[in-house]
């Protein structure tokens, strides 16, 4: 005879209470920080129990949301580097392939217009505290130069793939670049994440390419030579690259000029093929400086670089392209907070500024470290001053721009709203521009003066994770940045024309002191009115 059936449903109800109590018990957590990641409480009970977190999150940000050692900076260290690594050699550091160009050179003597457009309705003006007027020199330079004028623009995922820097790039080259003036920067010799960005193909073979944010599973001496692009190759046997500039922006395809970085400390052969067609081998003398092979062609459609020999100590950086106006290097590496910049090496830095000096470089830093809730970013203020000393101290002479974080949202019970830590980043980055005589510009108020991160993603300019901006939201944010450059440059432009107004009315105030000398000396009226200009020689310049 069968046994009757066990009932096994109050089971049920005491795995649920059981759950239930689990939950209720994890409510009273606080928030947590593990392994750099705040978490945030886990809340059931948000409807009928509320806890004082911001207490709580205040100590998380006191004690740091990253590792204090990686931050640890001698600025006088740094200095003896680069003096040391920057001296003279001498082995050859530049090596020149030029193709003539009969095309007249664009006049880049005259004083240039500046852009009348405004491209964003709301303008959000940028906050200049930099000292010895480093933006207006930037702005004079961009209006007077005789030369590319060279952007760095420093940051993380936010911008990866040429995301706003596409856009500030076209913009600049449109309205101060010339003829061609193009070219789409840099682009590194190998990386995985080539595929993604549409402003140059790279074909590339042959290589063993590692990301800074992993350097510590490079071989030592790759460790110690990263650039501040981020990423540094390491050929085997006839590795090659292929660059290919596109036409994803206007101008990309306009470049003149290209330059390939890389370091040979052992006698090594090279070769280069312009065009697919045109190749010359190059003959490197072992050296532990940076070298530059710099081709220059009346049109650069293609570049391909090839290592045939001493492969051994060899670190491939990449190449930069460029035109006769504004160039933009885009150092995009991702999950980068800014503390990457302080591995790489000082005086790698020091010497590919030597070769081509930057007028400006942009820091765009803080959307890996802020978290919901945290309100005290004291310490991350403090290592962005030591960002911009490190700048200095590579990139001598370069103006710097702080961009504040830009918008995000947050998932709520209600929904997504802006996160409540922005204000607080914001005010942290603008103290530490003022602290070190930067310029700042809150980009998150540019968003926001477009409708914010909500709007960004309605309109498909966003990711669902309301985060990350794509091509069409960096569109947005790139104008509405050259909106406020160009502001900054009419304002130069207005001066530079005054003082030449103010030159040409002493110039023809002296001459005509003269002529009443003259006046005074000369015997007969006649020969008096020989002595006077014609109308026409007096005009002034014009505002």
């Amino acid at each position: 005879m069968d046994s009757p059936e066990k009932d096994y449903t109050h089971h049920t109800w005491l795995a649920a209470l059981a759950v239930i109590a689990i939950l209720v018990a994890v409510s009273f957590i606080p928030p947590q920080s593990i392994g750099g990641i705040h978490l945030r409480r886990a809340n059931i009970l948000s409807d009928v129990m509320s806890f004082d977190d911001a207490a709580a999150a205040d100590k998380t940000a006191a004690t740091g949301l990253y590792d204090e050692e990686e931050f640890r900076i001698d600025l006088d260290e740094v200095a003896s580097r680069i003096g040391a690594d920057t001296v003279p050699r001498e082995v050859p550091t530049c090596y020149d392939w030029r193709i003539p160009d009969n095309t007249p050179a664009a006049d880049r003597y005259t004083l240039r217009d500046p852009d009348s457009i405004r491209r964003i309705e709301t303008p959000t003006p940028l906050e200049d505290y930099s000292d010895n007027n480093r933006l207006k020199a930037f702005c004079d330079t961009l209006l007077l130069a005789r030369r590319p004028v060279r952007i760095a623009f420093l940051g993380d995922s936010f911008v990866e793939g040429d995301i706003l820097t596409a856009d500030l790039r076209e913009r600049l080259q449109s309205a101060y670049g010339g003829r061609p003036g193009g070219g789409t920067g840099f682009a590194p010799m190998a990386s995985p994440l080539t595929a993604f960005r549409r402003t140059v193909k790279t074909q590339s073979k042959g290589w063993t390419t590692y990301n800074i944010m992993q350097r510590k599973s490079a071989p030592d001496f790759l460790r110690e030579h990263f650039y501040v692009s981020g990423w540094v190759s390491q050929p085997s046997s006839d590795a090659s690259t292929r660059w290919e500039n596109t036409d994803f922006r206007q101008k990309l395809d306009a470049v003149t000029d290209a330059r390939i970085l890389f370091l040979s400390s052992r006698n090594s052969r090279v070769e280069v093929t312009l065009n697919d067609t045109l190749r010359h081998e190059f003959a490197v003398e072992g050296d532990a400086s940076v070298r530059q092979i710099a081709v220059s062609a009346p049109r650069i459609h293609s570049l391909a670089f090839r290592v045939h020999s001493g492969t051994e100590g060899f670190i491939g950086y990449g190449a930069v392209f460029e035109g006769r106006g504004v160039v933009v290097d885009n150092y995009s590496v991702r999950s980068n907070n800014g503390q990457a910049m302080f591995w790489t090496n000082p005086s790698v830095n020091a010497q590919i500024h030597s070769f081509a000096p930057y007028d400006l470089v942009i820091l765009q830093y803080g959307l890996n470290i802020m978290q919901a809730g945290v309100t005290n970013y004291r310490n991350y203020a403090q290592q962005i001053e030591k960002m911009v000393a490190y700048v200095r101290q590579c990139f001598p002479g370069a103006a710097v721009l702080i961009l504040g974080v830009s918008d995000r949202s947050v998932k709520t019970d209600t929904g997504f709203e802006p996160m409540d830590a922005i204000p607080y980043m914001l005010e942290s980055q603008r103290e530490a521009a003022r602290h070190t005589g930067a310029i700042f510009w809150p980009t998150s108020d540019a968003m926001r003066a477009q409708g914010g991160m909500e709007e960004f993603v309605r309109n498909g300019w966003a990711g669902k994770d309301f985060t990350h901006i794509n091509y069409a939201g960096g569109r947005r944010v790139a104008w509405a940045l050259y909106d406020a450059l160009n502001d900054e440059i009419r304002k130069a432009y207005s001066e530079i024309l005054q003082a030449e107004r103010r030159k040409a009315e002493a110039a023809i105030l002296d001459s005509l002191q003269r002529i009443r000398l003259q006046l005074e000396l000369l015997p007969d009226p006649i020969s008096a009115s020989k002595a006077l200009p014609a109308p026409a020689s007096l005009n002034l310049p014009q505002p």
